[in-house]
């Protein structure tokens, strides 16, 4: 059984998304970041990073103690070596897979979060802030979308890669995104929408979370929880 600590953000819909494509068993744990629940001890024990999601699996592959893990990207480069599945054998396969997943975790979800905020949350509006990110996240679509000019998936087969990065694009109108200029981005948003598992992940999200797809209102408790921590938070 997995634990999963989880939040109804990009990063949390990943681990869902291959969970719900493998089958594995495993319990949600909500940890409303709105209400500072990424502060509870507990929490930390596991995601020293105060930051969603984290997991911690009862039976690891080959036995042995439990393991936590946190930050996304390595949680999903545990879950594909686990169950063997979404990540090639090959050496070739296998790091097309990786340095697709550490693009998305080093590049487009950094850029489009730091768009989210400066677009969306940020109370003062800075145009050299929004048309930094907005810009940059624009690059990236691009980058992506030339990626998926001659294959369906982003590495070849449905990988790891792309559960890692779908959900960062699938808030494109947030993020002042034209999904028409990107027409095989487009069509691999799609398709992955499409799977059964995706659709289960999303649902879920819906039911841990009532207001999950609702345009995001701040009170000034949650700005500060949100966006005002400093060092103090884990000392």
């Amino acid at each position: 059984m997995i634990d999963l600590h989880y939040w109804t953000t990009p990063n949390g819909h990943k681990i869902t998304m291959f969970l719900e494509e493998t089958g594995l068993k495993y319990k949600i744990f909500p940890v409303n970041i709105g209400k500072g629940d990424q502060f509870k001890p507990e929490f930390l024990a596991i995601a020293p990073n105060n930051r969603i999601p984290a997991l911690v699996d009862h039976e690891p592959k080959g036995g042995g103690r439990p393991i936590s893990i946190f930050e996304s990207g390595a949680m999903l480069l545990y879950l594909a070596e686990k169950t063997g599945q979404f990540i090639p054998a090959d050496i070739y396969g296998r790091y097309d897979v990786i340095q697709w997943t550490f693009w998305q975790m080093g590049g487009l979800g950094p850029m489009a979060g730091q768009n989210h905020h400066f677009r969306n949350y940020a109370q003062e509006k800075i145009p050299y802030a929004i048309d930094r990110y907005v810009n940059e996240t624009n690059r990236l679509y691009g980058v992506l979308n030339k990626r998926l000019q001659d294959r369906e998936f982003i590495a070849g087969a449905y990988s790891i890669a792309d559960m890692a990065s779908y959900p960062w694009v699938a808030g494109y109108k947030n993020q002042g995104q034209d999904i028409e200029q990107f027409p095989n981005l487009k069509r691999w948003l799609e398709t992955i929408r499409e799977r059964p598992a995706t659709v289960r992940a999303y649902a879920l999200a819906k039911e841990v979370n009532p207001n999950f797809g609702q345009p995001a209102i701040r009170t000034d408790e949650e700005r500060k929880l949100l966006f005002g921590q400093t060092a103090a938070v884990v000392k």
